[in-house]
C-alpha cells in the first residue's frame, strides 16, 4: 500500500563510516519516508547521495568531496558491497538502495500524493524514454520538465538559465543522473540555488528506468555482483569503476573491518 510510505513520522536512520565516509543504513521505503516528509515539511532543502564503492574511495581519498558527501541529509549505499561493510559496522541487517528503485518506488508514490518531478542529466533519448516508461506505469505521475545538459562545461549564462527553468518548474524532487562524482559536485555547488525541497544524486538510474539499460537479475543484484553484469554491458563506461575502485574499495574495507587500520 503506498499510504503505507508515509505512515508513521520518518526517524533519520543510523549513520556509520565506511573508509571515513558517511552511509546511512536505509532502504528504499525509509528514504521514501523521509523524502515525503521533507516535501511536506518544506522548512529546508534537502539533499540525497545514492553513492556505491566509487564515491566511498572518491571520499576516501579526496577530502574535498568527502565535505560534500557530508552535506547531504542521506548518504545511501547503492552498491551491495557498500551495503555490506555499512550493515557490519552497524551491526545490522544489510540494506541497500539502487538508484532505479529509489526512482521506481517514488514515482509510485508521486503518482499517487500529486509530487511533481524535473529529470535532469544523461541524454535526451534516455530522459524521452525514462518518462514514457513512468508514465506508461503511472499515468497520473506528473512530470514537470526534463533537460539533457551539454556534455561539456557550462558557461556561467548556461548555468543560470538551467537554474532558472528548474526552479519556474517547481519541482517536488529534483532528480540528477550527471553520474559521480560530477552529479555530487552540481549538486553541492547549487544547493543554495534551488528551490525544490529534495534533490537526489542517481546515477545511472535513468539508463537502468529507460530499458537502455537491462537490470541484473535478481539473484546477481543479491550476490554482490552486478559490477560485473554493467561490466559486460557497458565496458567502456564502467571499467575503471569494475577494476580500479572496485578493488581498491575491497582492500581498504578488509583492512577496517579486520582492525588493522582505523579510516574515521
Amino acid at each position: 500500500m503506498i499510504s503505507s510510505y508515509s505512515a508513521n513520522r520518518a526517524v533519520t536512520p543510523p549513520c556509520v563510516r565506511v573508509l571515513g565516509v558517511p552511509v546511512h543504513v536505509v532502504d528504499v521505503r525509509e528514504v521514501l519516508q523521509l523524502m515525503e516528509q521533507w516535501i511536506c515539511a518544506r522548512d529546508a532543502r534537502y539533499w540525497v547521495a545514492v553513492t556505491s564503492s566509487h564515491g566511498i574511495v572518491e571520499g576516501h581519498k579526496k577530502v574535498e568531496f568527502r565535505a560534500i558527501l557530508e552535506s547531504a541529509a542521506l548518504s545511501v549505499s547503492d552498491g551491495k558491497w557498500t551495503a555490506r561493510a555499512a550493515a557490519r559496522k552497524a551491526s545490522c541487517a544489510t540494506k541497500q538502495v539502487r538508484g532505479a528503485d529509489l526512482l521506481w518506488g517514488f514515482c509510485d508514490l508521486a503518482s499517487h500524493k500529486g509530487y511533481s518531478n524535473f529529470f535532469y542529466g544523461d541524454t535526451e533519448e534516455v530522459l524521452a524514454l525514462s518518462t514514457r516508461r513512468l508514465t506508461e506505469r503511472f499515468p497520473d505521475l506528473r512530470i514537470v520538465g526534463a533537460y539533457s545538459p551539454p556534455f561539456r562545461e557550462l558557461t556561467p549564462d548556461e548555468d543560470a538559465q538551467i537554474i532558472h527553468m528548474i526552479n519556474q518548474a517547481k519541482p517536488d524532487v529534483l532528480w540528477v543522473g550527471l553520474g559521480l562524482p560530477k552529479q555530487e559536485r552540481w549538486i553541492f555547488a547549487h544547493r543554495d540555488q534551488l528551490n525544490a525541497p529534495v534533490v537526489v544524486a542517481i546515477g545511472a538510474a535513468f539508463k537502468f528506468v529507460s530499458g537502455r539499460v537491462k537490470n541484473a537479475p535478481p539473484w546477481i543484484q543479491e550476490s554482490g555482483f552486478e559490477w560485473l553484469w554493467r561490466f559486460f554491458h557497458e565496458p567502456r563506461r564502467t571499467w575503471r569503476r569494475a577494476f580500479v575502485y572496485g578493488p581498491q574499495f575491497a582492500a581498504y574495507v578488509i583492512l577496517e573491518l579486520s582492525g588493522l587500520k582505523n579510516y574515521e
